[in-house]
């Protein structure tokens, strides 16, 4: 039983820095965010074509594509600022998880679930065809091509977009974090109205301690 006194002692020390993995979360989704916000204020009317193209030339042929563009490209930019910030965390996620919804089963899907083809896929068989061929007729133009690594073929399937779903839930479910998250000071400021922006304190729902109460064996 010591054993489990000591891991039970040694857990409860390791989430007084529970506030790390969330903030890493905030920090890896940003750049991310970023880049689709980023693409789409600087490239707003050729996406809304794209958003309302028929899917035979290309498009996604959503309906309201004026609409759809605008509150993808607003959500992705207050997600940057929000997930930055760690300011109504919780909240952002919604839309954020919608977006990529909706960006996963539109786009995504139809290719399956990897997002860089695998090495038995056709398209990666035929590349690598391509690169033998390239490193036997022109061998300089092969190492020029592969001297910062190894070319890939992207499949464009859901795998990512499933895992940024899966990190902005647990946002959704565990909220910035504690110390570095504006959603942290403003509810210890303002408790009764801004509480909702944490997730609920372990220790209102988690079992006592083995240290507290008698080990029945």
């Amino acid at each position: 039983m010591k054993v489990l006194r000591f891991f039970d002692a040694a857990f409860r020390h390791i989430q007084t820095f529970d506030f790390v993995p969330l903030l890493a979360i905030r920090l890896y989704l940003i750049p991310i965010f970023y880049e689709g916000a980023h693409a789409k204020l600087t490239g707003f009317p050729a996406l809304v074509q794209w958003f309302g193209a028929p899917a035979a030339q290309g498009g996604l042929h959503l309906p309201a594509p004026l609409l759809m563009a605008t509150l993808a490209t607003a959500t992705e930019t207050a997600g940057c600022i929000c997930l930055l910030l760690g300011l109504f965390t919780r909240l952002i996620s919604i839309p954020l998880m919608v977006t990529m919804t909706v960006a996963g089963l539109s786009v995504h899907w139809s290719h399956g679930w990897a997002a860089i083809a695998g090495k038995t896929a056709e398209s990666t068989l035929r590349f690598q065809g391509f690169m033998e061929w390239l490193a036997q007729n022109f061998p300089g133009r092969f190492n020029y091509i592969t001297q910062l690594g190894d070319p890939i073929i992207l499949n464009n399937g859901i795998e990512f977009t499933v895992t940024y779903v899966i990190l902005l839930a647990v946002l959704l479910f565990q909220g910035g974090g504690r110390y570095i998250s504006l959603d942290y000071w403003i509810a210890r400021k303002r408790p009764a109205e801004a509480s909702w922006l944490l997730a609920p304190r372990d220790e209102r729902t988690a079992a006592p301690s083995l240290n507290s109460r008698p080990l029945a064996l």
